[in-house]
C-alpha cells in the first residue's frame, strides 16, 4: 500500500496557498488515533483517496479554525486501501472515495459492524497530462488512450501515429488500490480489456505530476486538482468520445460534456461514528462546504444545493438513529 501522510499544510499550490497560512493543527497520519483526543470524543480519523483528499484537507482547514479542539487526522491510502485497511477494519470515521463502495466492501465493513454512508462531495474531471513539450499531441480519441493503457498495447508515440515521434512511452497513474484506477480502467478499458502494469504506479499524485514534466515522451492521469495546480508545468489532454474534441475542465464536468472522464467524488461515514460529536460536527460542516466555492477553489465541481440539502437529510436521519 502507497502512503502519503501529511504533516503541515502544503505551500506553493497556486489557488490552494491559503491553505497554507490557515494556521490549523491537522494531524499528517493515523498515529493520533489515541490518546486525548480520541479519549474525549474529539478525535476524527479519516483515510482514502488521493484525488478527494485535498477538497477534504480544505474543509478540515476550515473546520479546525473554528473547532481548534478537534483534531483531523488525514491519510491518502487510495480509495481501496482507504476502504479494506483502515474504514471498514474500524480504525477510521470517514473514508474519501473516487468510486462507490464495492461490495465486498461492504461485505468487508458488516463483518465488522461498520455500516457506510455514502455522500458525494465533489464532480471531478479526472485529467489526462503530457509534457508540455509535447507539441504534437494535444487530443486523444477513447480508442487511442485504450491502446496506449491496456496490457499489450503499443509502446511508442509513433504507433499511434506515423507522423508523431519515434519515442516510448514513459507511464505514470494510480495505483491499483485507487479508485483512479478503478474508474480509468472501467471508463476507458471497458471489461474487455486489462489495464497494462509496466508503468509507474503511485498514490502521490504529485510525483506524477513530476514524472510528466520531467519527460518529454511522458503521460499520466489524475483528479484535475492535480492538473489545475500544475497548469504551466504539464499539459491537459482533450478527449474525443467520438463527438469532437472536448478540454477538461469544471464547466465541461458541470455540463456532462466531458465524457467518459467525469466521475462524482464521495465521503463515506461509518454510521456508528456518529455517534461522536466531533464526527458529526465535522461531517455536517462538510456537506454545507461542499456547496460552495470552496470546492472549485481546489479544483473540483461543487455539489448543488438540493444535493447539499439531500445529503444533509439522510446524515441528519443517520444521526438519529445513532443518537436517539
Amino acid at each position: 500500500m502507497s502512503r502519503d501522510t501529511t504533516a503541515s499544510l502544503p505551500t506553493g499550490l497556486g489557488r490552494r496557498e491559503f491553505l497554507a497560512a490557515a494556521s490549523v493543527g491537522l494531524s499528517g497520519g493515523l498515529a493520533g488515533c489515541t490518546g486525548v483526543f480520541a479519549a474525549e470524543g474529539k478525535q476524527v480519523n479519516i483515510a482514502g483517496s488521493s484525488t478527494v483528499f485535498p477538497v477534504t484537507e480544505a474543509v478540515a482547514s476550515a473546520f479546525s479554525e473554528e473547532n481548534p479542539t478537534v483534531n483531523l487526522s488525514l491519510s491518502k491510502t487510495g480509495t481501496g486501501g482507504g476502504f479494506g485497511n483502515f474504514f471498514c477494519a474500524g480504525r477510521t470515521d470517514i473514508n474519501n472515495a473516487s468510486r462507490s463502495i464495492a461490495d465486498a466492501e461492504v461485505e468487508q465493513c458488516g463483518d465488522n459492524d461498520i455500516t457506510p454512508i455514502e455522500l458525494q462531495v465533489a464532480t471531478d474531471a479526472l485529467t489526462v497530462v503530457v509534457n508540455p513539450d509535447a507539441d504534437w499531441v494535444n487530443c486523444l480519441t477513447v480508442e487511442q488512450l485504450q491502446q496506449i493503457w491496456s496490457a499489450d498495447g503499443v509502446d511508442r508515440w509513433s504507433d499511434l501515429n506515423e507522423e508523431w515521434p519515434d519515442q516510448e512511452f514513459e507511464l505514470y497513474g494510480a495505483a491499483t488500490t485507487s479508485g483512479t484506477f478503478d474508474y480509468f480502467n472501467e471508463a476507458i478499458l471497458g471489461e474487455e480489456l486489462n489495464h497494462r502494469n509496466d508503468y509507474y504506479a503511485t498514490e502521490r499524485d504529485r510525483t506524477i505530476v513530476q514524472g510528466v514534466r520531467g519527460d518529454e515522451a511522458a503521460m499520466g492521469y489524475f483528479g484535475f486538482a492535480y492538473y489545475s495546480e500544475n497548469p504551466d508545468t504539464i499539459k491537459a489532454v482533450s478527449i474525443d468520445n467520438g463527438n469532437g474534441c472536448v478540454e477538461p475542465s469544471i464547466e465541461t464536468a458541470k455540463s456532462g460534456e466531458y465524457k467518459p472522464l467525469s466521475r462524482p467524488l464521495f465521503i463515506y461515514v461509518a454510521k456508528e461514528s456518529l455517534a461522536k460529536p466531533a464526527v458529526r460536527d465535522f461531517v455536517r460542516f462538510y456537506m454545507k462546504r461542499a456547496a460552495t466555492d470552496l470546492v472549485s477553489d481546489v479544483g473540483y465541481v461543487p455539489i448543488t444545493e438540493e444535493q447539499r440539502d439531500e445529503n444533509l437529510e439522510k446524515l441528519d436521519a443517520k444521526i438519529e438513529e445513532v443518537t436517539g
